[in-house]
């Protein structure tokens, strides 16, 4: 990560800190004497990817310093049912503080890179990579599209300053395909950026207008059969790469891969997961 996504992550800490602990967590402040240290494990009660690690320990080295971890398995990396992933040591009332922050950054983000793992998996022998969207949650892009990186996929793009996308809207409100293209390469030009362009295209004439215009790198292949994919594929014959991209299921994925395009966009991989089940027990 760069300085100014670690300066986003930052900030966010902060705000999951208010949100959570607000003025102050009662229960452990009354209970837990400040001098009481211990230990704790963050235990796999699922088998999948984890992801979070790195994050994790942000959260706590913000929140306590003092805090020590122990990584036993890094973020990537294939886990099981009874593995202890993380150790933690130091003061009881900040593990009790930051517990539930951490396993609720560490479950949701290994849920995203285990079902990004079962797509990739799809995928086996075949040159196609699956692509996440911007279909996040609100606040955890940044981490949910590095979950996926470490899933074994790959990320379309950050936002919306990092890549020009040029989707149904842009072309009906700016009067055309060409006429899209077009003012998207003036205001570069105007402006001196150096971004991709990428198109989405409806139809196999929206392909061919698409190509006729140029300046594009990538071909969106929106809600497109497989049957049109692959005629879409052999008329752009390697030109600009292609993306499938539109309702497109696991059950799915490899058919449309087998047509011979370079990326598929699947939006599942960060709105619809299941969080990976994930305990932190004291350790005595």
């Amino acid at each position: 990560m760069n300085q100014y996504f670690d300066q986003l992550i930052s900030q966010s800490i902060d705000i999951w800190f208010a949100e959570d602990i607000g003025e102050g967590d009662h229960t452990t402040l009354s209970t837990i004497p400040e001098n009481v240290r211990g230990k704790a494990g963050l235990l796999a009660k699922d088998e999948g990817v984890i992801a979070g690690i790195e994050i994790a320990q942000k959260v706590m080295k913000k929140f306590d310093p003092s805090l020590k971890s122990t990584i036993f398995i890094p973020d990537g990396s294939r886990i099981k049912n009874g593995d202890i992933v993380l150790e933690i040591e130091g003061s009881a009332r900040s593990i009790l503080q930051t517990e539930r922050l951490i396993l609720n950054l560490v479950q949701r983000l290994s849920g995203v890179a285990t079902q990004t793992r079962v797509y990739a998996d799809a995928l086996s022998g075949l040159k196609t990579k699956v692509l996440d969207t911007r279909k996040t949650t609100p606040g955890l892009r940044i981490l949910e599209k590095e979950a996926v990186r470490l899933g074994g996929g790959m990320n379309h793009r950050i936002g919306l300053f990092d890549m020009i996308l040029i989707k149904d809207n842009h072309i009906d409100f700016a009067g055309g395909i060409e006429m899209a293209v077009r003012q998207c390469k003036s205001y570069l030009k105007e402006r001196n950026k150096n971004l991709k362009i990428e198109v989405e295209a409806r139809s196999l004439t929206d392909v061919e207008k698409i190509l006729a215009e140029g300046g594009v790198f990538r071909i969106m292949l929106d809600n497109f059969t497989t049957q049109q994919t692959r005629e879409a594929v052999k008329l752009i014959n390697g030109r600009v790469q292609t993306e499938s991209s539109g309702g497109i299921t696991l059950e799915t994925i490899r058919s449309y891969a087998e047509c011979g395009v370079d990326f598929i966009s699947v939006g599942a991989l960060t709105h619809q997961i299941k969080s990976l089940d994930l305990s932190l027990k004291a350790v005595w």
